[in-house]
């Protein structure tokens, strides 16, 4: 063979075998493909009886729901039956009540026009037996005018008089008895519980005071305090706001309102005195250092005073407004003091009526703040203080006993009274304070002025360092009843004219003599 066809026969080797291969890939294919086609079918046929099963399983499932809901349905629609009928019955009874009540309501009508019919009828009567009194009335009135000679007006007035002349004699004998048995009864508790009190505390001196007066070592020293064309009193007066009053005597006297500055002035001079220095500049230095000292004390004092009683809560103001009333007096007595004493009496009174001895101890020292600022506002120191207690959160019961302690307004609770009470004994009792005889003869006199003013009083005579007003009247002019009534009123117009501590008893005198002579 040739070359050329032994390439051919090699080539249509290959392409046998390349067709060969072709047709084994091919048949492969072919085989795959049919059993993918059986699987799928297979997958298909499980498909449907899964779904098949999957639908009978569900319409069963639905079936039994229907059922059971119908079921629930029925139970439901007889229980809404029932109560349906238990509503009906009832709105039947109601409607029978209804009837009842109707038939009831048109019996009592008939039963009520009967009684209208009944009562006018009895009206009638009435009125035909009341014309028939009124004529007899009139007829017995007649009669009596007749008899006696008096008419009717005179005879009503002549037994309105009679009555309110033994009315007034009943009332006033009853006052009269009431009065001396409930006078009777206070005065022995108000005795014992004030005794008691002022027992359990007791001073029988003045407490010391501030002065306004201070000694010099020699005359020497009034040049030197005046300096040069008056030069140091001038820088003296202009920085402590006081007037220094230099006379003949060896003492200075110093002249102000405010007690503070009083005594930071006193203080000034008294250093620049032991210092030996003095011109405006030292003095101006020595003035603020006083004011410094002046207030340190003051606080030490009120924190030394709510210690003293271990109050609680205490407002910083009110802590330095009593120790500015250490250096305030009042009739030469020390304020604070006075504040402490008040304190402790009214809680002494408190305790024995069984009440609130702090509330009573507090309100007694606060009562008298208001002094502390009376130099700088104005207006009734107790509002004053009771402004300050209400701003600085104390109780109301401590605000109105600070604000009723001068009796300016009403008692809203008892420890006002209580307040009232101590404050007269701190005031009154003996030693407390003192009093200039110009001022103690200008009570006398006054006390005499008032009662001498009243109709029918011959003389008044002031006792017992005025305690007590002895009245003599005219008996010609004035019964007993007259006599009781002039005592109140005369003891009425002194509580409104004066100001006085503790009571001042009104004695009235009605006296009859009758003389003659056997010869």
């Amino acid at each position: 063979m040739s070359e050329f066809g032994l390439i051919l026969t090699a080539f249509a080797g290959v392409i046998a075998a390349v067709g060969a291969i072709f047709f084994w890939f091919v048949q492969q294919k072919i085989r795959a493909s049919y059993t993918k086609l059986q699987e799928a079918q297979s997958q298909w046929k499980d498909s449907k009886r899964n779904i098949e099963t999957e639908r009978r399983e569900a319409f069963i499932k639905l079936k039994d729901e229907m059922y059971r809901k119908r079921k629930e349905f029925e139970l439901e629609l007889k229980r809404e039956r029932l109560e349906l009928d238990r509503l009906q019955g009832k709105l039947n009874g109601k409607y029978e009540n209804i009837e009842k009540r109707e038939t009831q309501l048109d019996d009592q009508r008939r039963e009520l026009q009967q009684k209208e019919r009944a009562v006018s009828r009895i009206e009638d009567v009435v009125r035909a037996n009341e014309i028939k009194l009124k004529n007899l009335y009139n007829d017995l009135i007649s009669k009596l005018e007749q008899a006696s000679n008096m008419s009717k007006d005179e005879a009503k007035q002549a037994l309105f008089d009679t009555l309110e002349a033994e009315v007034r004699l009943s009332s006033q004998k009853w006052i009269q008895k009431i009065e001396e048995e409930a006078r009777h009864t206070a005065k022995e508790k108000a005795v014992d519980t004030i005794i008691s009190s002022m027992q359990r505390y007791t001073a029988d001196q003045v407490s010391p005071h501030s002065t306004g007066i201070v000694h010099l070592p020699n005359e020497d020293m009034k040049g030197r305090i005046i300096g040069k064309e008056g030069r140091n009193i001038k820088s003296l007066e202009l920085a402590t706001g006081m007037e220094f009053v230099i006379g003949d005597s060896p003492d200075i006297t110093i002249s102000g309102f405010n007690p503070i500055r009083r005594e930071v002035a006193r203080r000034t001079l008294e250093k620049l005195i032991g210092d030996g220095r003095i011109n405006p500049t030292r003095i101006e230095e020595t003035v603020a250092q006083c004011e410094k000292e002046i207030e340190e004390i003051i606080e030490e004092y009120g924190k030394e005073s709510a210690l003293e009683f271990n109050l609680q809560g205490v407002h910083p103001e009110i802590i330095t407004l009593l120790g500015k009333l250490h250096f305030r007096t009042s009739f030469s007595q020390n304020v604070l003091q006075h504040c402490k004493e008040v304190g402790m009496f009214a809680r002494m009174i408190a305790q024995e009526l069984g009440l609130d001895g702090a509330v009573a101890l507090r309100a007694g020292l606060l009562h008298d703040i208001g002094k502390a600022v009376t130099a700088e506002v104005e207006g009734p120191h107790a509002q004053i203080g009771a402004d300050i207690a209400k701003r600085c959160g104390e109780d109301p019961r401590i605000v109105n006993a600070i604000a009723a302690h001068h009796e300016e307004v009403p008692f809203t609770s008892i420890y006002a009274p209580i307040v009232v009470i101590a404050d007269t004994i701190s005031a009154s009792r003996p030693g407390a304070r003192r009093e200039t005889l110009t001022a103690y003869i200008k009570r006398l006199e006054k006390l005499e002025e008032i009662a001498v003013t009243f109709e029918g009083v011959k003389k008044a005579f002031a006792l017992q360092a005025g305690r007590e007003i002895r009245v003599l009247v005219q008996e010609e002019h004035l019964d007993d009843e007259a006599a009781l009534m002039l005592a109140r009123n005369i003891a009425r117009k002194i509580e409104k004219e004066m100001n006085f501590p503790g009571q001042i008893k009104v004695n009235v005198i009605r006296e009859k003599r009758a003389i003659e002579y056997a010869r």
